[in-house]
């Protein structure tokens, strides 16, 4: 596999910003967004668990419905894709015993010999209550991460966002029979031309500020 230069990682990452105003006649071809649901599944986590999941909203109607517990943001409906970034809430023994079925499955190994392997994944993930949902959320940002830098390389606009109302929006999505919480929301599409925020200068600390070498 070729990889990409550092001039032209570089390049996307300076090209990227958080889109204010999307063309909203424009929408992610499948085949595109194939790979941006697949940056969320390859996304890396401590110990693998994934506590984590992304619910996708296309749907008009839903947007809609979405946009007034966003403080009736544009990007929630002239958006192609909204992904609600959710966290479980908090991750169980289930959830470990899980992980450890499908390492199982997909290494092709006896589950009985991953024993160790699950204690150290319920030990790592199944904590008291709070100290295991600030846990959840700090990997779930992680995916985040993935799908916004992803999204850069591949040439779509995506708008990270924290300004919603979670608990409205676990309500409308029914996120609770899913055991997961929102956290944050992608907007993702292609810009407007008229955005003015495509034109302004990215505005970031010097990197003598910012990066410590020893």
């Amino acid at each position: 596999m070729t990889p990409i230069s550092p001039e032209a990682a570089l390049a996307r990452l300076k090209w990227r910003y958080a889109v204010k105003k999307f063309d909203s006649t424009r929408k992610i071809p499948a085949e595109t967004w194939s790979v941006l649901e697949q940056a969320l599944v390859l996304s890396p986590s401590s110990t693998g668990l994934q506590p984590w999941k992304f619910v996708v909203v296309t749907d008009p109607e839903m947007k809609k419905k979405l946009q007034p517990a966003a403080y009736n943001q544009a990007q929630i409906v002239d958006c192609s894709h909204l992904v609600v970034v959710c966290a479980k809430a908090p991750p169980t023994v289930a959830d470990a015993d899980r992980h450890v079925e499908r390492t199982a499955e997909v290494r092709s190994v006896p589950v009985a010999s991953l024993d160790g392997f699950r204690k150290m994944v319920v030990g790592v993930a199944v904590k008291p209550f709070e100290e295991a949902t600030a846990w959840a959320a700090r990997q779930t940002y992680i995916a985040l991460g993935m799908f916004l830098t992803t999204a850069a390389m591949i040439g779509v606009d995506a708008c990270p966002m924290e300004g919603f109302d979670p608990p409205k929006f676990d309500e409308i999505l029914g996120l609770k029979a899913h055991g997961v919480k929102s956290l944050a929301l992608a907007a993702a599409g292609y810009r407007s031309a008229d955005d003015k925020y495509g034109t302004l200068a990215k505005v970031r600390l010097p990197v003598e500020e910012v990066i410590v070498r020893v």
